[in-house]
């Protein structure tokens, strides 16, 4: 099956396409590192070319929520719309749990990400939203985020994270199913408060800053509540533990 990955050479894309590739697809890893831009255009009909499936993995490099949604929103159009002159038949999108509750928290990443998730439900193309809990390897992103003055002050909150090769899985899994037409939810074996699963990781990496759960912490900008951060219970849970992660992914 031709598959073309958007975002392809970063994170978690480079992790899809080598999944894909060892399972016998035929697969387009489309960026810009490779000649193609989805916010432009430029490549992207050819990348499509042929394509059964688009798997979209990319992501802004602005986190403010005007750059954010000014990429999401032209990005995503030219996907569904270059997609659909291709006859793409599956849009698989790679997006965050809780995504809506963090939009409606004055999120401004978030909402450009509930944009995205927006124009994509009402494009009448056949989808399916992956959702995904955070990477173990975004955490020093977060503690890094929340720093001021030294000092870590991080939402009290519980999350449950994955490791990117699981959000790969899931990605991949996606394409062996038929369209959901829905959000699918995948998430890590186990749920930690924020702040001492970040301490734990910023032990491991030799950072001594100091990581303080603070009531009043946002994530990202977001005002986010106890329980946020979490899927639902009918959530597909990942295999890999942090413990392991932690010990072997480095």
């Amino acid at each position: 099956m031709r598959v073309a990955v958007v975002g392809g050479t970063g994170l978690i894309g480079a992790r899809v396409v080598r999944r894909l590739q060892d399972d016998g697809h035929d697969v387009v890893a489309a960026s810009r590192a490779t000649g193609v831009n989805s916010f432009t255009g430029e490549g992207l009909a050819a990348a499509l070319e042929g394509a059964h499936a688009l798997i979209d993995v990319s992501n802004s490099s602005y986190t403010d929520e005007r750059g954010a949604q000014e990429f999401f929103y032209g990005s995503t159009l030219n996907l569904l719309t270059y997609g659909a002159a291709a006859g793409v038949a599956h849009h698989i999108a790679l997006s965050v749990v809780g995504t809506d509750r963090l939009a409606a928290s004055q999120g401004g990443y978030f909402i450009a990400k509930a944009q995205q998730e927006r124009l994509i439900r009402e494009s009448g193309r056949p989808y399916t939203i992956v959702h995904g809990t955070q990477f173990f390897e975004f955490l020093r992103t977060i503690a890094d985020d929340a720093t001021h003055s030294g000092v870590a002050h991080v939402a009290d909150v519980l999350i449950q994270p994955m490791a990117a090769d699981d959000v790969a899985a899931a990605v991949a899994t996606s394409l062996t199913e038929a369209p959901a037409g829905d959000i699918v939810e995948h998430a890590g074996p186990d749920v930690f408060e924020l702040g001492d699963l970040l301490r734990r990781e910023m032990t491991f990496l030799g950072d001594a800053r100091q990581v303080v759960p603070d009531p009043l912490g946002r994530y990202f900008g977001a005002e986010v509540g106890r329980r946020d951060l979490l899927p639902a219970p009918s959530a597909r849970l990942a295999p890999t533990h942090f413990a392991d992660w932690q010990g072997t992914a480095r």
